[in-house]
């Protein structure tokens, strides 16, 4: 009597995926929606950064494709690096019939957090072929603090001890 269920293995003895029909309907869905929201995508709402640090600063690049220098602002906050500005729209055509429009347009804001105060001289910022390029000097205390060696003892920490000895029964004769 035949099965009336698929068989996970074919007549050649290699293994078939039952699940390819499902996984290639999740993949088209999943297309389908970046298509549907270009604007949620990373770079369309928060410039992608690259964050360095050397001995002296800390060097970030944004890349802003498409941005106007003149619609770039940097400021400082306390202890945050402010990138903010706007991808402004071309102009449209409205006799086009656009089938695909991926390019996103607005405002974007991106707020990076240093372990010191900035102080605003102590920032510069140069913008060339869509890419912003912003060094932060550190303050002197911070740049010259650079790394310190920690001893490693062998055996528990003094507290752990002190536990072992409590935790044992006492001996009474």
């Amino acid at each position: 009597m035949a099965s009336l269920l698929p068989s996970l293995w074919s007549k050649s003895g290699d293994l078939r995926d039952p699940f390819r029909a499902m996984t290639r309907e999740m993949d088209e869905m999943m297309r389908d929606y970046g298509r549907r929201f270009p604007s949620l995508e990373v770079g369309a709402a928060m410039p992608v950064v690259n964050i360095a640090e050397t001995k002296d600063t800390i060097e970030v690049t944004a890349e802003l494709p498409g941005v106007d220098a003149k619609d770039i602002k940097v400021s400082v906050e306390g202890n945050r690096l402010v990138l903010s500005g706007e991808k402004k729209t071309e102009s449209e055509q409205k006799e086009k019939e656009w089938h695909v429009v991926e390019r996103s347009y607005g405002a974007f804001h991106r707020s990076i957090v240093l372990p010191f105060e900035l102080k605003d001289e102590a920032v510069s910022a140069n913008f060339d072929k869509g890419i912003l390029h912003l060094a932060v000097k550190k303050p002197v205390e911070i740049a010259n603090k650079g790394a310190r060696a920690i001893e490693i003892k062998t055996g528990a920490p003094p507290q752990a001890a002190q536990v072992e000895q409590s935790a044992q029964p006492s001996k009474t004769p």
